[in-house]
Formats: C-alpha cells, sequence, structure tokens
C-alpha cells in the first residue's frame, strides 16, 4: 500500500486507536476520534463523563511524543477486504485557544457534530503512513 492509499483510507475511517507510551515504557492504548489536515491529526479531549480533563494520553506525549494511531477494516465474510493503516509521528498538546486548536475544532465539528470540547487537543504530526491490505480490491 502507497503512503498515499494509507492517508486517503486512513482519513475516511471514523474513528482510530491511539497508542502513546509513558516516561518509563509502558504502553497505553486508546481508541480516539479524530480530524485530518494535511499530514496532521486532531484529537480533543470531549466532555464524556471522564474523571478528569488530564487524561494518560496526554501525560504521555508530554513525556515522550512517539506515537501511533492506527485505522483499520474487519469483514467476517470477506477476508480479502481486511486491511490497516498506520500513522507514525510526534504528538503535540494543543490548548483550545491556540489558532491551530481552533482550526482544528472546526474540522472536528465537520466530522463529529455531537462532539463537545472540554479540554486540551493532540496534535500529531504524521512523518510515515503505512499500510497493509489483504486482497487485491482491498
Amino acid at each position: 500500500m502507497t503512503a498515499a492509499e494509507a492517508r486517503r483510507r486512513f482519513a475516511a475511517a471514523r474513528v482510530a486507536r491511539l497508542a502513546t507510551v509513558d516516561a518509563h515504557g509502558h504502553p497505553h492504548l486508546v481508541p480516539i476520534v479524530f480530524a485530518l489536515a494535511r499530514d496532521t491529526i486532531y484529537s480533543v479531549i470531549d466532555a464524556k463523563p471522564k474523571r478528569t480533563t488530564r487524561l494518560r494520553r496526554l501525560q504521555n506525549v508530554s513525556a515522550n511524543p512517539w506515537v501511533s494511531v492506527l485505522v483499520d477494516h474487519y469483514d467476517d465474510a470477506d477476508w480479502d477486504a481486511l486491511w490497516w493503516v498506520r500513522a507514525d509521528g510526534s504528538a503535540r498538546v494543543l490548548e483550545l485557544a491556540e489558532p491551530e486548536a481552533h482550526d482544528a475544532l472546526q474540522l472536528l465539528a465537520e466530522r463529529y457534530p455531537q462532539q463537545r470540547p472540554a479540554g486540551p487537543m493532540l496534535a500529531i504530526d504524521v512523518e510515515r503512513w503505512s499500510g497493509w491490505p489483504a486482497g487485491v480490491g482491498a
């Protein structure tokens, strides 16, 4: 799969999994919703019930900015349609008042009108797109 095809499939996905690592090397994996602008992935902490808006993923990125974000397609009936795409890059924590976050919030609102931002945003600058398709038609 080419980087362009991987990016196209990634952009069309509705949910992804964000992998971060803390300062001690312990992995942390969570599902996220996101918007993609060129080669930057944005995901905001939303207002769904949480104990805090200072989530582990934000702490991990502050300690170690290298992350991976994965999307995939699974089909019980057609394993030739299986595929996955991974975006590897460096993440930054943005406060919602920053101009870059303001623009990203508009993109997120277009994709997920029900989402209500409540905390900081992650901006992930993708350095590498990779992927795997199972079959010719995948």
